[in-house]
């Protein structure tokens, strides 16, 4: 099915992109596919690259890649203009008139739900949303373009978090429709980070954002084949931001390798008074950055918890297998691994309903949704109820109809301060003391690693941090990942251990080819 917004979208990307032709490079000087934040550098400074070539190369993949993959929903039309502006100031720092930042030039993806001061959108993939204005950049935002990055547009999302309706798909949103794996069109993308993910599985983007309250950075990294950080909550500002949850969300980067994620969560970690929960978190922040931490043997004297049950349980037979030779590759890098651990009302923890979490959650998103609408200007909708009403009243929209709005309802009937949320969040903080936090502490764990991303919900319940590496194919060429989480403050460790696993194992094998038919190969 083709919208309005498909065909504008095409349009817009075409405009951009006419320059392609007349500026791609040889494949022998450069490799777009696969560029890390590191080679394209070094193209930079060798001269045999350039930030326009580099956004027109991502332009035409997504004129090409995207009425089929739905993971983009808007080009930034200043993109080109933001790329040559950091083409002259490269040119007049190689005259020895200043330094650049390590995303100086780099373009950068954005999720839907994190606020531009711009000629973009915010919408978390909303119709109700088009038009309204924010009032400033989002923090990271403001960050990334100090660091110099070219903001390229807005990936897709699940609509409002996947909060819209419990039965809605994984990385499906009104504006956008179902996002799609690139390795499987069958595949579940996930959420609600979808697009943010899909995007660099798919070299549309060099590195992009996500946010997450629970799994919505890990799991669609998992699921498609590249590296997912989630910070502590507070390391990185929420200002800005289309908000769930202040106890539990967090933004972070979205990158085909450790090191690039490493680059971004460089450049937008820091101290906003905005968001009171980054003065507290502002301490774990290491004089020089995180980028010391990348060693390779970052394994060596590590003691790592390994929890199988019931994360193992979720994959066949083949990601299990692969799964035991991966730790061997701990144990023969220098690690201790703790093994067949468990944790403390698992089946609880991992229930929403069971837990509190979606009741805490439904509350918590009324509320500071109903603060963020109430901040913008020209916006359709000021409040959650007016949001239920604009769906209800435009069900001619593309694909409006096809999801109902349970979840947003349910949200409507909630109050921050009901009874019910109250000792949601109290029960939820016990969960947390009582399984994660007893479990790291009691084996004197550097991190918990498990297959898969089922176990995101763990390091959420408690604010803490998490980080997703590429593991491996199952039979039929679906991705899947090793989670490693860590108590708050962690970062320095888990990327340690993240990049020497990575540097080990190199696991990530991209997409090979697309088709009409959406038939994607892998890389054997």
């Amino acid at each position: 099915m083709t919208s309005l917004f498909s065909l504008s979208l095409l349009l817009s990307v075409a405009l951009l992109s006419l320059s392609f032709l007349t500026t791609t490079i040889s494949a022998s000087q450069f490799t777009f596919h696969e560029a890390t934040i590191e080679s394209i550098h070094l193209a930079f400074a060798q001269s045999r690259l350039t930030s326009r070539q580099l956004v027109d190369f991502y332009l035409d993949q997504i004129q090409t890649l995207n009425p089929s993959l739905r993971c983009v929903l808007e080009v930034n039309p200043d993109a080109l203009d933001q790329a040559d502006e950091a083409d002259r100031l490269r040119a007049a720092a190689a005259g020895g008139n200043g330094a650049l930042g390590d995303l100086h030039g780099i373009p950068v993806l954005l999720k839907d739900s994190i606020g531009t001061d711009d000629k973009m959108n915010t919408s978390a993939g909303s119709y109700a949303l088009l038009g309204a204005r924010v009032a400033r950049d989002a923090f990271v935002v403001e960050r990334l373009r100090s660091a110099g990055a070219v903001i390229l547009g807005k990936a897709s999302m699940s609509e409002w978090y996947s909060l819209r309706s419990w039965e809605m798909p994984r990385g499906w949103c009104a504006r956008g429709g179902q996002g799609l794996n690139p390795y499987m069109k069958s595949g579940n993308p996930c959420g609600s980070s979808s697009g943010s993910a899909i995007a660099v599985a798919a070299n549309m983007v060099t590195v992009s954002l996500g946010t997450e309250t629970d799994s919505s950075i890990i799991c669609p990294a998992d699921y498609n084949s590249v590296v997912g950080f989630k910070p502590t909550v507070g390391l990185t500002s929420r200002a800005g931001v289309i908000l769930v949850s202040p106890r539990q969300d967090s933004i972070g980067p979205i990158s085909r390798t450790v090191s690039d994620a490493v680059h971004v969560l460089d450049a937008i970690v820091g101290f906003d008074p905005r968001d009171e929960a980054t003065g507290e978190a502002a301490e774990f922040i290491p004089m020089g950055g995180f980028k010391q931490f990348l060693r390779e043997d970052g394994l060596n004297g590590k003691r790592l918890g390994i929890v199988r049950h019931p994360f193992s349980d979720f994959k066949g037979s083949t990601a299990a297998s692969i799964f035991d030779q991966h730790l061997a590759t701990f144990r023969n890098n220098g690690a201790t691994l703790v093994d067949n651990l468990e944790i403390k009302n698992i089946d609880i923890i991992l229930n929403p309903f069971q837990s509190g979490e979606m009741a805490l959650l439904r509350a918590q998103f009324k509320h500071n949704l109903n603060e963020y609408l109430g901040g913008l200007s020209n916006s359709p909708v000021k409040s959650l109820a007016e949001v239920i009403a604009f769906n209800s009243d435009n069900p001619d929209l593309e694909s409006m109809e096809e999801y109902n709005q349970d979840g947003l309802i349910a949200a409507e009937k909630t109050n921050i301060l009901d009874e019910e949320v109250v000792k949601a969040e109290h029960m939820m903080k016990k969960l947390s003391e009582e399984g994660f936090e007893k479990l790291m502490k009691e084996n004197k764990l550097d991190a918990m690693v498990t297959l898969g991303a089922n176990a995101a919900t763990i390091p959420a319940f408690g604010g803490y941090p998490a980080l997703t590496v590429p593991a491996g194919y199952d039979d039929n060429g679906m991705p899947f990942g090793i989670c490693f989480g860590g108590l708050k403050g962690s970062e320095a460790k888990l990327i340690e251990i993240a990049y020497s696993f990575e540097q080990a194992t190199r696991m990530r094998k991209p997409p090979l080819s697309f088709s009409t038919e959406f038939h994607y190969q892998y890389y054997q």
